[in-house]
């Protein structure tokens, strides 16, 4: 299937690896022009080198709004006006209510509220003018379900999400769709770390029997970006193998 977006531009946060760069290489294989960041220079230039002449880099870390921010403005100098937003980032420290200080709710929605809220205010007032855009935003299917013992991504993902259902059905009418990809467990350098060999003990509880592809799940998220999509908007999507067991 084409998707229709061959020749459009891509800003995606925290593209260097895991599913972050999953989405950008799915985009890239449409034929977008991606813009991708990351903290780490030789990751970043390792990235650009696998994606091709279509792609860029941006020494940048988004876990403020200011580095948000500051990304959107670089891609758009390097590519253009940008079409299509992809929020994505790591998650705060883990800990459960008793063990977490009150203090550190601050940076935690930081990282995963503001900076999502700061990219979308960066690029999304030239898509509405355009009549075109898509933003698809990376969180957790935390946010259905929260996780044990993240509760401060658990709190700051629930207010992107919140943002993001808002800022979809204001904008709308523009022709411009915001939609989250709610990720469970996949197969990416985090998992490995944490499993190693043993990735059996990961897909513990996921129906499918296995974790998912990194590949598969940029497949999905590239899929809201494409013209076929232009009528989905403001809807959570859970790309889980089936964990989340809720009926909404």
């Amino acid at each position: 299937m084409d998707f229709g977006i061959r020749g459009k531009t891509a800003a995606i946060a925290a593209g260097t690896a895991g599913l972050g760069f999953a989405t950008a290489q799915a985009l890239v294989n449409e034929g977008v022009r991606v813009a991708i960041c990351g903290r780490d220079e030789t990751r970043l230039g390792n990235a650009i080198s696998e994606l091709g002449d279509n792609a860029v880099g941006v020494m940048c870390d988004v876990s403020t709004a200011d580095g948000a921010r500051s990304f959107v403005t670089s891609a758009r100098q390097a590519l253009g006006p940008i079409d299509i937003l992809i929020t994505n980032g790591g998650g705060p420290p883990p800990g459960d209510f008793a063990h977490t200080p009150e203090h550190e709710y601050a940076a935690a929605v930081e990282k995963n509220l503001l900076s999502v809220v700061a990219m979308c205010y960066a690029a999304v007032p030239e898509m509405c003018e355009r009549k075109w855009g898509r933003v698809v935003a990376i969180t957790s299917v935390a946010v259905r379900q929260p996780i044990a013992n993240l509760i401060l991504s658990n709190t700051a993902r629930a207010g992107a999400t919140g943002f993001l259902k808002t800022l979809a059905r204001e904008v709308a009418v523009h022709g411009v769709t915001v939609n989250s990809v709610q990720p469970g467990i996949h197969r990416t350098d985090r998992i490995t770390q944490l499993y190693g060999d043993n990735l059996a003990v990961a897909a513990t509880g996921v129906p499918a029997g296995v974790i998912g592809e990194a590949a598969d799940f940029g497949a999905v998220a590239a899929f809201l970006c494409s013209d076929q999509a232009k009528f989905l908007t403001g809807a959570q999507i859970p790309v889980d193998g089936g964990a989340y067991a809720g009926l909404l």
